[in-house]
């Protein structure tokens, strides 16, 4: 048992992707840095039971739509049948590979790794599961999230996955009760749904993705009511119970009772910062229903305690928190010289069919914050790609300043929207117009194009 490790420069709690983010920047730049990660596997959320697993899996459920709607091109696919075993494989197999280069990336010698749970003791120094304890100039919290789970009577007794468990199924329910309405809740919904679940989504506000503009939500939510799921939005949840071996949820709707039986429940109701095991009031450091609190530094109420990434609780989105670790590696390398996150260009996507994603400000986020703008959009059942690809769904929306004409949000609801946003997102980095916007030459007949409408009409106005 060692009593004392050696003393580090930078220790960071947490190897997912914020966690590895920070340690290879500050290695690099020549600094004693360990990172410190408890979980039994390495390679963190993200790719162990969040974006990529779900992602091969909504990739696979596409693959089965597209082959039994092959008719609508003149294709014969008679038949078109699924083996689960092998969907749930390649997935499997692929997180490996991913998961892998990750645990070799951590392991390779830049800095150091020990695989512990830490506990603060005090502003420098941290308790490990062998006892021992480490101190550090300089912590970087990257601890990620984990499932939460609300407090509904029979919930816990009636027994639930989440998408942890989810991934891992070898066998489908017959039927499923979605609870939750946001991008987990949606994605897994269409997923199972695609694999002939028959799945039902309780949902508490009035639409799926209450982030989004409503406009966005409605068109999702008309895809997966025509694909066959049942969508049950502004609800109160009651209880949850047992009966005859199937699972019952009981709530509110309309100011009826209803109750919906099924085979399981998939519980989707949000993350909560993992922070609860870190001991965080011995260093001082705040939390507000257990996100750390942070400045746009990186730094928490303890100036050398960084912390990024889900943790944070400010966005839980992979390539916000890989910035946000570079960005508090930068500050304790340069504390004169010191970078600010910039949430400008936030971008979110969801990536069922049709997809969802927006970046910088929605209406909806625009009239919250009192900012003016104005809008335009255009509709892909009016555009020549879309319609050869039988993608009718959705649209996309530009909102512009009303008096310098500088784009300062965009919405995709539509096929590929998670790609297409990547233009808006460019745009929006060079500070384009909706004049310039709409200057730049678009090959015809391609997706990308239908940017180039609300272009042109928001710059007429604005002119």
């Amino acid at each position: 048992m060692h009593a004392h490790r050696p003393h580090y420069e930078v220790a960071i709690i947490g190897g997912g992707s914020a966690g590895y983010a920070t340690a290879r920047t500050t290695a690099a730049a020549g600094k004693k840095t360990v990172v410190i990660e408890g979980a039994p596997k390495m390679g963190g959320l993200c790719i162990l039971r969040g974006c990529m697993p779900t992602k091969a899996l909504l990739w696979a459920s596409e693959v089965l739509h597209v082959a039994r709607k092959a008719q609508t091109w003149g294709v014969q696919a008679p038949k078109v049948d699924f083996d689960f075993g092998q969907v749930m494989a390649r997935k499997d197999a692929m997180i490996k590979e991913f998961a892998d280069y990750r645990c070799q990336q951590l392991s390779d010698g830049r800095f150091d790794l020990v695989r512990s749970q830490a506990t603060f003791q005090d502003p420098h120094t941290v308790r490990l599961s062998d006892d021992s304890k480490l101190t550090a100039d300089h912590f970087v919290i990257a601890t990620g999230s984990h499932v939460s789970a609300p407090s509904i009577p029979g919930l816990a007794q009636t027994g639930y996955i989440t998408s942890d468990e989810a991934l891992q199924l070898t066998t489908l329910p017959r039927s499923l009760i979605v609870l939750g309405g946001g991008a987990v809740a949606v994605e897994f919904a269409q997923f199972f749904a695609r694999f002939d679940v028959e799945v039902s989504l309780i949902q508490r506000s009035p639409h799926i993705l209450r982030d989004f503009d409503t406009d966005a939500a409605e068109a999702l939510e008309t895809a997966l009511r025509r694909e066959g799921m049942t969508l049950v939005t502004n609800t109160r949840l009651l209880e949850v119970r047992r009966e005859q071996g199937r699972k019952v949820v009981v709530f509110e709707h309309h100011g009826q009772r209803v109750e919906r039986v099924a085979d399981e429940i998939l519980l989707a109701l949000g993350r909560t910062p993992a922070t609860a095991s870190l001991g965080l009031q011995h260093a001082s450091v705040e939390t507000r229903e257990n996100r750390i609190l942070t400045n746009d530094r990186m730094q928490s109420t303890q100036p050398h305690i960084f912390a990024a990434g889900d943790c944070t609780g400010r966005h839980e989105i992979v390539h916000i928190a890989i910035q946000q670790g570079e960005i508090a590696a930068h500050n304790i390398l340069h504390p004169d010289a010191p970078k600010e996150v910039d949430d400008r260009l936030l971008v979110s996507v969801v990536f069922t069919e049709p997809q969802v994603a927006t970046v910088g400000l929605s209406e909806k986020s625009a009239r919250n914050a009192s900012i003016p703008f104005l809008s335009a959009s255009y509709p892909f059942n009016d555009h020549g790609k879309s319609l050869i690809m039988e993608a009718r769904d959705g649209f996309v929306k530009l909102l512009a300043n009303p008096t310098t004409g500088e784009i300062i949000g965009g919405t995709c609801a539509g096929p590929v929207a998670g790609e297409l946003i990547h233009e808006i997102v460019v745009a929006m980095h060079q500070r384009m117009t909706v004049k310039a916007l709409a200057s730049v030459p678009h090959y015809h007949p391609t997706l990308a194009e239908i940017w180039t409408y609300p272009a042109e009409e928001l710059a007429e106005k604005i002119a």
